[in-house]
């Protein structure tokens, strides 16, 4: 019985890291479900501490890199701080704007979210006077910083769904 529960958790885990990519929260998805199993078959030992430790900070780990994903790719292509930080709200609605205006799944979210960091920080930079194809350039950079966030995020998603599914079945 203890082996189906391990397999219902390690599918549900990779429902989960597939929501990563909708910019939903996957990673926390699967600590949770992880921390939950683990407590719930505690006497049996099936995740260590060190494991439920190790999850969370990869976890934590790809929340950062995503968040400063737009910021970082703005700064390097010589955006303002203002410009920067306001890329981030920019990703956040662009997010949601992609989800609701391009129905496609993960496409939608993805691009939402780029177009979003890289419009905040072309309309803040415009603002402050720059030449429009210096905003373009910086506005491109934030786009680009955002999409390998995200892909950072995932690609730790995957470290994390490999460690869980892993630990359930190595002895």
């Amino acid at each position: 019985m203890l082996y189906v529960g391990l397999s219902i958790l390690v599918l549900l885990n990779l429902f989960a890291l597939l929501l990563i990519l909708f910019g939903l929260p996957g990673n926390w998805l699967m600590v949770l479900s992880t921390s939950l199993f683990a407590w719930w078959t505690w006497d049996r030992g099936v995740f260590s501490g060190w494991t439920l430790i190790a999850i969370a900070v990869l976890a934590a780990l790809g929340e950062l890199i995503e968040f400063l994903g737009g910021l970082v790719g703005a700064r390097r292509a010589g955006a303002s701080w203002r410009a920067s930080l306001a890329g981030i709200l920019g990703a956040m609605l662009g997010a949601l704007g992609g989800t609701i205006l391009l129905p496609m799944p993960v496409i939608g979210t993805i691009v939402g979210a780029c177009v979003g960091v890289g419009v905040a920080v072309w309309l803040v930079e415009t603002s402050r006077g720059e030449h429009t194809d210096l905003s373009l350039r910086r506005a491109v950079g934030a786009g680009m910083g955002e999409l390998i966030g995200i892909l950072s995020k995932f690609a730790i998603g995957v470290a994390i769904w490999l460690t869980i599914a892993v630990a359930a079945f190595w002895p």
